[in-house]
């Protein structure tokens, strides 16, 4: 039953929030107003509210808005806790390509690319998102050059990578 700012006895926020936590995915305010059962205006001045919540509480969590609708996530400033409890789902091209960058590193891009093929790109897409390899314009200024991270050796616990 909805009453104002209320939904079956709880605040909407409330109730938007277990929303969000719940679908783990980006959602419109059509969206959440379908599931909230309730209109627009409502869902976006309870979004306000739970945004201005989430700002003056010291959480590990946010609410922000993407391209793809509202989402609550993890603040950019937990991002290495996550990293290191959550194992990254790297498909086994990711990982070979990974290894090949961390055996030939310095290794440019475009030399990746011929020997691992056009995947490349996107595990190179992946690795620096997850912070497991670092790029920087090579010097010809046509490509980048890959190397891994001090997170890589971390996360693999390596100490150093053998002289080839």
């Amino acid at each position: 039953m909805v009453n104002g700012n209320t939904v079956s006895g709880r605040h909407l926020s409330a109730t938007l929030e277990a929303i969000l936590y719940l679908k783990g995915q980006p959602l419109s305010i059509s969206q959440l107003a379908e599931c909230a059962r309730v209109d627009r205006s409502q869902v976006r001045d309870a979004l306000l509210e739970l945004m201005d919540d989430y700002a003056r509480r010291d959480s590990a969590l946010e609410i922000v808005e993407t391209e793809s609708g509202y989402s609550l996530q993890l603040r950019e400033a937990f991002r290495d806790v996550m990293l290191d409890l959550v194992q990254p789902e790297l498909g086994v091209g990711a990982q070979r390509t990974l290894a090949a960058i961390a055996l030939k590193q310095p290794i440019v891009q475009s030399e990746l690319v011929d020997w691992r093929g056009s995947g490349a790109y996107q595990h190179v897409k992946e690795l620096l998102e997850l912070g497991l390899v670092r790029r920087r314009r090579s010097p010809d200024g046509r490509s980048y050059e890959l190397r891994v991270t001090e997170k890589f050796h971390q996360y693999f616990q390596i100490e150093g990578l053998p002289p080839l």
